[in-house]
């Protein structure tokens, strides 16, 4: 029997912390934050109240349904703060009725049709990572079936000559490198949900990966996209590029599961590297700081990383004495790339009028603040759930702006995820037991930075749904009045609705209904996201 993924949180049962551990994290959380209460257990599976199965496994079809407890459970939230409270508390108000688990495109056929006949949805799922609702069937009386693709994970086909690979859209992350270092080649796409999450869904929804320059987004090393839709197969033509019309890629590439089910894609992809070297910058001003980043993102040198912590986050995470930390790290699969960081290094020495605190240079793998940085970032999910049990909300919001309102438009956020956080928590806005707001930048491009903002906050036992989303709403209404995006990497899912209505061009939302009217009529597409039925 292989690793089984929790039924209520992150990642796999066999992580999960001895009863002793967190007790030991309790106490080193109460007093790192200044807040967390006891050690709360989650609900176990057997003791989770479940609806009945409102569809039944068709005849014959054992091997591609289940409507197991386990398998509807973990398929009926995804993994932002409130699903993972939910998960936690055993609230499944919503879990789908079948799970398919298709093994080509030929059963994929046939579970769209049997949600047709049955007046069904069909929820594309991944790796069950999203953090916007973006696969919880909220859906009313309306019964759903939830599309696990996990099984489309080989890699196809691959061409070392024009450097692409042909990737079935159920490959996790480690899967499809594992199958790509085969060949010396790597997507370099890696996500935070690296391991959990798959091709599809990234293409899905936009992803972006933890590179913070040039082709850090899914869209970029995407070829060509094939996909099942209730009218007919889609496949784009496979190219380097193409000036005829609209793209169907990109119609696809954050379709969220509306518009057809992503099957596979051709990927570009490239060796793997062997030069690498990185520095740790500290810099006291967070202006001089971001003015740094700036100067980088417009020098044309395109570093693989150029990551900014603010002071706090800097300290949270292991990495920072006080200062706001600059990660900066190149890579090359064919030559040294020593200069080029000394070029970085001497545009930040410019940026930063007070001088910069201290340089730590080392080549990645070493060790060092950078490293120690990475493991805090693929641990973050984990911890998460250790929050949750320790009465702690952890969540993050993040967006994009332009250089020239950053300033304000990071000080506005600022200022009303503190607020609002600690009147939600009925905590005290300043001083010990507050709410703690952190800000870092996940990526950068020459005209701005995509800020990501963390908020640490006692919890409301009982409650935690409700403070958090107050909480959301207050600083996502403050994001798109800056001039900010709702997302830049999270997708827009059921929870980010509201607000990505507001943002997108009315024009642009009647063409969207048009083709979700055109490709799936009867609206058995994850219904109610992007778009309504």
């Amino acid at each position: 029997m292989g690793r089984r993924l929790k039924h209520w949180g992150w990642g796999y049962e066999d992580r999960a912390p001895s009863a002793a551990q967190l007790r030991e994290a309790a106490e080193g959380i109460r007093a790192r934050l200044g807040f967390g209460g006891e050690v709360e257990k989650p609900v176990p599976l057997e003791a989770v109240e479940l609806r009945p199965p409102r569809l039944r496994v068709p005849a014959g079809g054992d091997g591609l349904y289940s409507d197991g407890r386990y398998e509807r459970v973990t398929h009926a939230l995804g993994k932002a703060y409130r699903d993972v409270v939910r998960g936690f508390r055993g609230r499944f108000e919503d879990p789908p009725d079948l799970v398919a688990f298709p093994r080509s495109e030929a059963e994929v056929e046939a579970v769209l049709e049997l949600a047709a006949a049955e007046g069904a949805a069909v929820i594309p799922f991944g790796g069950g990572t999203s953090v916007v609702g973006g696969v919880e069937p909220r859906l009313g009386e309306r019964p759903s079936i939830s599309l696990d693709l996990r099984r489309l994970d080989r890699v196809l086909d691959v061409d070392p000559v024009s450097g692409a690979a042909r990737i079935g859209a159920g490959a996790t992350g480690p899967r499809l490198e594992e199958q790509l270092r085969e060949h010396g080649l790597t997507l370099r796409h890696f996500p935070q949900s690296f391991e959990l999450s798959t091709l599809g869904g990234w293409i899905a929804t936009r992803a972006g990966g933890h590179f913070a320059t040039v082709e850090t987004h899914i869209d970029d090393l995407v070829e060509s996209v094939r996909a099942i839709t209730p009218r007919g197969t889609w496949e784009s033509r496979r190219l380097p590029a193409s000036g005829a019309g609209p793209s169907p890629d990109r119609l696809l590439l954050g379709s969220e599961g509306v518009l057809g089910v992503i099957t596979e894609a051709w990927a570009r992809v490239r060796p793997r590297p062997e030069f690498k070297a990185q520095a740790t910058v500290a810099i006291d001003a967070w202006s001089e700081a971001a003015a740094a980043v700036r100067a980088l993102s417009q020098s044309g040198l395109h570093p693989s990383n150029c990551r900014l912590l603010d002071a706090v986050e800097a300290e949270l995470t292991g990495v920072g004495d006080g200062a706001h930390v600059l990660l900066v790290a190149f890579e090359s699969a064919h030559a040294p790339v020593d200069r080029r960081l000394d070029e970085a290094l001497e545009i930040v020495a410019n940026a930063v009028h007070s001088g910069m605190r201290k340089e730590v240079r080392s080549r990645q793998g070493e060790g060092g603040a950078a490293e120690r940085w990475r493991g805090a970032f693929m641990a973050a999910p984990y911890l998460r759930d250790v929050f949750v049990a320790c009465g702690v909300l952890s969540e993050t919001f993040e967006s994009a702006i332009t250089w020239d309102r950053f300033e304000e438009f990071h000080a506005t956020v600022m200022e009303t995820a503190r607020r609002a956080a600690a009147r939600a928590s009925g905590a005290p806005e300043e001083g010990r037991g507050a709410p703690i707001v952190t800000c870092r930048f996940t990526h950068v491009y020459p005209d701005g930075p995509a800020p990501y903002f963390t908020v640490l906050a006692p919890a409301v036992r009982g409650g935690e749904v409700e403070q958090w989303d107050e909480v959301k709403a207050a600083v996502s209404e403050a994001i798109l009045a800056a001039g900010g995006t709702i997302t830049h990497h999270h997708a827009v899912g059921r929870d980010h609705r509201p607000f990505y209505d507001r943002q997108r061009p009315e024009p642009f939302a009647a063409a969207l209904r048009a083709a979700k009217a055109a490709l799936d009529p009867e609206a058995l597409l994850n219904p109610g996201v992007l778009i309504d039925p």
